[in-house]
């Protein structure tokens, strides 16, 4: 094991009003102060009472996915908790991700899994 869920990203044009639809729809606290993320009109959360988080991502150019159309695919990532990014870094290259975007003193790194989703480590 490398490291541990820390939640679901999706990405959509408003991260604030998306997080009430899901907590509308699963109950769970929006926008809860939690030392993993920063909120802000760009990022939004609901803890939900289960532990899981979905952390909501502003993308200015949202295109919908169109379901089951890949012209218009699915969008989302996983975080994933680890002690050391370093370490988390070496293991998943060696497992076939490919670094997208790597800068390891902001306290999160981008990856590609082989099939090309994003996820991205973050230091715990």
């Amino acid at each position: 094991m490398i490291g541990t869920l820390q939640g679901v990203v999706l990405d959509c044009p408003e991260p604030l009003g998306l997080a009430r639809f899901y907590a509308g729809l699963l109950g769970g606290e929006v926008d809860r102060a939690d030392p993993r993320w920063s909120l802000d009109d760009d990022w939004s959360t609901l803890h939900l009472a289960s532990g899981v988080v979905l952390a909501f991502q502003r993308a200015t150019d949202h295109r919908p996915p169109r379901w089951p159309d890949p012209a218009h695919p699915q969008q989302f990532h996983l975080d994933v908790g680890v002690a050391d990014l370093d370490v988390g870094h070496a293991r998943v290259v060696a497992l076939g991700a490919r670094p997208l975007d790597v800068d390891g003193a902001r306290g999160w790194n981008v990856y590609a899994d082989p099939a090309g989703h994003p996820f991205c480590l973050v230091r715990e």
